[in-house]
């Protein structure tokens, strides 16, 4: 029997492919340090820019995704990250910065759109027993693109030992990529054709008005489930302008971080998909599975940024950029598996903090306010991160701040594992009258 299109799991996987696309892209190009320029300063300040607009058009997104539904509200994601290769293609010939850090505040808006859509889709489509399966699936997929872009960007600047900018060609095929992604989320199903295998069909609230639903959105800031993990939702992207800037852009050759960013991105596969599974593993409950999952990430993240002062502390912002390369043999292992190990930790974390979320409800309407909370702050702290990276802050100290924003997000977290439920039952302040159901309940209105 083959998988049905309008299935929870197939809409699910059609988003991780339009993620590896689209995000899975970029996040090759981000990860390079500067968007691929020798100039860092440019992609420095458009990450600015990017994660201000990210900020607010991520707490607006859920508004927007649950009037237009996922189709629209992905594609309109995915046209923008189109937009900012564009800007950096167009930078090569013209270095107009103003262009690229604009498309940056600009994909902004379009990247809160994509992952508050799809943030919602991956927390409300599985059964609550599938809820780590299906991130998992999705994180291995998406970061899957992420793994092909640094192959392609490795590949065409092989012969690269010294600082470059990336070529015409490879934003070309980046552009290309996305563009297959772009059309992909126009074949998505609305949420009210979505079905399990046995016709139940996922929760959804009708939309009440644009008055009531930004009600919803700003009830948020009060709701306690959201404010103990403010602190894990700021730190949770703060970590990349000093990992992907800092330590990847500034120690490495340019061919060198490109293969780095293979090995990063892999590890976020790896890391992912074998977190999840142990967030779903059903011999115990799920209140358990939560305290079990913050004590595994507490003692990895603790473990590698504690290594990571011991790396941090061979180089400085006051000297001439390192350029180390790949071919230095025994010297380069031990710098790329810390960097490996960072990328384990920002998908472990990024994981669990979705499992949460999406322990907290079944529908998709809520889960798209939380997607889009969530998103929101995160982008606050990224953009804050990129502007201490743009500034020139001492690197042990960007360290530093990582490592204690990390640190100050174990206590709500804990707070919050410890009180979760085994099944949810509540659908929201919004619903119409509904026949309960063992794992889902059925909806009576479209988005």
């Amino acid at each position: 029997m083959g998988l049905r299109w309008t299935s929870p799991l197939a809409q699910v996987l059609a988003v991780g492919v339009i993620c590896f696309c689209c995000p899975g892209m970029f996040n090759a190009l981000n990860s390079l340090g500067g968007g691929g320029q020798v100039d860092s300063k440019v992609g420095q300040n458009a990450n600015v820019a990017l994660y201000t607009c990210f900020a607010v058009f991520g707490l607006l997104s859920g508004a927007i995704h649950n009037k237009l539904g996922p189709k629209w509200t992905i594609f309109i994601g995915c046209a923008a990250y189109m937009l900012y290769v564009g800007s950096l293609l167009c930078y090569n010939h013209t270095k107009a910065g103003g262009f690229t850090i604009a498309a940056g505040g600009i994909l902004g808006v379009g990247a809160g759109m994509l992952w508050t859509a799809q943030g919602a889709m991956m927390m409300a489509y599985p059964r609550e027993q599938d809820k780590g399966k299906f991130i998992g699936y999705f994180w291995a997929i998406f970061n899957m693109g992420a793994v092909l872009g640094s192959v392609i960007a490795f590949g065409i600047n092989f012969n690269l030992t010294e600082a470059k900018s990336l070529g015409d060609s490879t934003y070309a095929v980046f552009l290309a990529i996305m563009g297959v992604g772009t059309l992909v989320a126009l074949s998505l199903a609305p949420p009210s054709s979505v079905t399990h295998s046995n016709g139940d069909k996922i929760l959804i609230q009708r939309f009440p008005t644009w008055t009531g639903e930004i009600k919803a959105i700003l009830r948020l800031f009060l709701d306690w489930h959201m404010v103990v993990l403010i602190p894990m939702f700021l730190s949770s992207n703060w970590f990349y302008s000093y990992q992907f800037s800092t330590v990847n852009g500034r120690y490495f050759s340019i061919r060198t971080q490109s293969l780095n960013n293979i090995f990063y991105w892999a590890s976020q596969i790896f890391g992912s998909y074998t977190f999840a599974r142990v967030l779903d593993f059903q011999g115990v409950n799920r209140r358990t599975r939560a305290l079990w999952g913050l004590t595994i990430i507490c003692c990895f993240f603790v473990a590698t940024w504690v290594g990571g002062i011991f790396f941090q502390r061979t180089y400085h912002i006051n000297e001439p950029k390192p350029n180390h390369d790949f071919k230095e043999g025994s010297s380069y292992v031990g710098p790329l598996f810390l960097y490996m190990f960072y990328g384990l930790n920002d998908a472990a974390w990024q994981t669990f903090i979705y499992w949460l979320m999406g322990a907290l409800s079944n529908d998709a309407t809520v889960l798209s306010r939380y997607a889009g909370f969530y998103k929101c702050i995160q982008s606050c702290g990224a953009a804050v991160s990129w502007r201490i990276n743009a500034v020139g802050t001492p690197f042990m100290t960007e360290l530093i701040i990582c490592f204690a924003l990390l640190g100050a997000s174990i206590p709500g977290a804990y707070f919050l594992a410890s009180r979760i439920e085994d099944h949810n039952e509540e659908a929201g302040e919004y619903d119409l009258p509904q026949s309960k159901q063992k794992n889902e309940v059925e909806a009576t209105e479209q988005i």
